[in-house]
This record gives structure tokens, C-alpha cells and sequence, in this order.
């Protein structure tokens, strides 16, 4: 088949991509253990590969896989987890899906790659299963609590004590002890579920997820002095943190990004707003000084 200059262009630019990721799930396959994901990251580096052999008959030409692309999804697949780092890069695919559509006038046969794209490897993707994204109620249990709890405690906490160190050290002990009854309760809530598997798993990542949200945001507190920026600061990992966590579970949960942030971030600086008008209270009309 004649190609045009530019429709040859892109053509290998897909080819790279086809063949890049052959390699990326190639290589996930070959260090996941778990024998179902195994099946499925192969099925889906085959069905790239076909792809990439596809588009190396129109253009005679081998083309040679992104390595740094490669290690750097795998490594996010790693670190992250498997169904989160396959989602991210899938994510990033919007514009080779454009062009696909772009050369089906052209190339007739384009429309089965487009089918492969758009059905049949996102419902494998979305048939992985790992453990991360199996606890993430549990996980965003110990979150919630702890930044609408922790925000709003050190927030009322920062105008009563008016001093750094020891608003750290009080938020640490509630922090501490919050997480402890949190991980608690979350033990007993999941054994009551008949079809759930392991309540100490659960109860352990709601603990896990409320003490390093803890550690983070009491962290300024230790660092500087003046109270104020104290405040700010840890508003601010406040906002890091649920930026962070709703960013993962819009791509692994193929959830709204933007809702889930607004809401989040809504309802902790708004508990926070609350306890610092409840703190200036407690310090003018009650008198109360420490």
C-alpha cells in the first residue's frame, strides 16, 4: 500500500507504541505471580504485538521499543500496583486513539485495532485483581477519618495551645490513639461481613493509611515555630495528600477526578474552618489560656 508522508509517520510512531507496550506488559506478565493477572497481561502483550506486526506490513520497517518508557511504567506498576500503572499509561493513549480514527478512511482494517483498544483490553484490564485496590475502602477509611479529624483538631488546637511543639505533641497522641480505635473498629465492621476474607488485613490498612496521614500532617508543627504557618503548612499537606490519594483511585477506579477532590478537600477544610472559629472561642470568650 502507498502511504502518504504523514500517514507513514504516524504509523510508526504507532508501531513504537504497539511494540513499546508489548514489552511493558510482557515484562509485568514475567514478574507477576499471580497466575490469572499472569494469563492476562500475556493475552493483552499478544494482542500488541499483532498490532505492531500489523502496522510493520504497511510500512516495512522495524522500529525499536521505548525503553525508558518501559522501565518507567513497570517501575510505576511496581511501586503503585499493577492496575494502576496499566491504567495511567492506557490513560495517556487519547491522542493515538484520534489518529486511529483519523486513519480509518484511509485504512479500512484500522477499525479491528480500534475494537482490540477500546473493548476488548480494557475489560481484561479491568479483570486484574490485586490486593491494594481489593483494602481501598479500607484505606480511604483511615484517610477520611484522619484528615477530617486531625485538620480540624489541629486547626481549634493551634489558637487554645499557641504553641508549635506542643500542638504537635497533642495531635500526635489523638492521632495515635484515633488510629488505634479506627483500625479497631474497622476489624470488627469487616469480621460481621460473611464474604469478607481477612478483617485484620483490613483493619491493619486503616490504621496504616490513618497514621502516615497523621505523621504528615502534624509534621509542620515539629518543623516551625510560629503557629500560623504551622497552620498553613499542614493545610497544605492536607491538600497534597487528598490531591495524591484522589488521583490514584480516579485511575485505578476509572473514577470523576475533579468531584472527588472538591469534595474531599471541601468537607476537611471546612471541618478545619469550624474548629478554628470553636478554638478562637474557647481562647477569647472563655479565657482560657495555656
Amino acid at each position: 500500500m502507498q502511504l502518504k508522508e504523514k500517514t507513514r509517520k504516524t504509523i510508526l510512531e504507532m508501531q513504537e507504541s504497539e511494540i513499546t507496550e508489548h514489552f511493558i506488559y510482557k515484562k509485568l506478565a514475567e514478574k507477576t505471580k499471580e497466575t490469572e493477572n499472569k494469563k492476562i497481561l500475556e493475552k493483552i502483550a499478544k494482542d500488541e504485538l499483532k498490532h505492531y506486526e500489523f502496522w510493520k506490513k504497511l510500512t516495512g520497517k522495524e522500529v525499536q521499543p521505548d525503553k525508558f518508557k518501559i522501565q518507567k511504567y513497570y517501575l510505576i506498576s511496581k511501586i503503585f500496583g499493577l492496575t494502576f500503572g496499566i491504567k495511567l499509561m492506557e490513560n495517556g493513549e487519547e491522542k493515538a486513539q484520534q489518529e486511529y480514527e483519523k486513519l480509518l478512511k484511509e485504512i479500512p482494517e484500522v477499525k479491528e485495532i480500534i475494537k482490540d483498544e477500546n473493548e476488548h483490553e480494557r475489560k481484561l484490564i479491568n479483570l486484574l485483581r490485586e490486593e491494594k485496590l481489593e483494602y481501598v475502602g479500607s484505606i480511604v477509611l483511615g484517610l477520611n477519618d484522619a484528615l477530617v479529624e486531625l485538620t480540624g483538631a489541629l486547626a481549634g488546637l493551634t489558637l487554645v495551645f499557641q504553641n508549635s511543639q506542643l500542638i504537635a505533641v497533642a495531635g500526635l497522641i489523638t492521632g495515635i490513639a484515633a488510629s488505634l480505635s479506627m483500625a479497631a473498629s474497622e476489624y470488627l465492621s469487616k469480621k460481621t461481613e460473611e464474604n469478607f476474607k481477612n478483617p485484620l488485613k483490613a483493619s491493619v490498612y486503616t490504621g496504616t493509611a490513618y497514621v502516615f496521614t497523621v505523621l504528615f500532617l502534624i509534621l509542620p508543627y515539629f518543623v516551625f515555630s510560629d503557629i500560623y504557618v504551622s497552620l498553613i503548612s499542614m493545610l497544605i499537606n492536607a491538600i497534597i495528600i487528598i490531591f495524591i490519594f484522589t488521583f490514584y483511585i480516579s485511575v485505578a477506579k476509572d473514577l470523576n477526578f475533579k468531584h472527588r477532590f472538591f469534595e474531599m478537600a471541601g468537607i476537611s477544610l471546612g471541618v478545619a474552618l469550624i474548629t478554628f472559629l470553636i478554638g478562637f472561642i474557647v481562647r477569647y470568650f472563655l479565657n482560657i489560656e495555656v
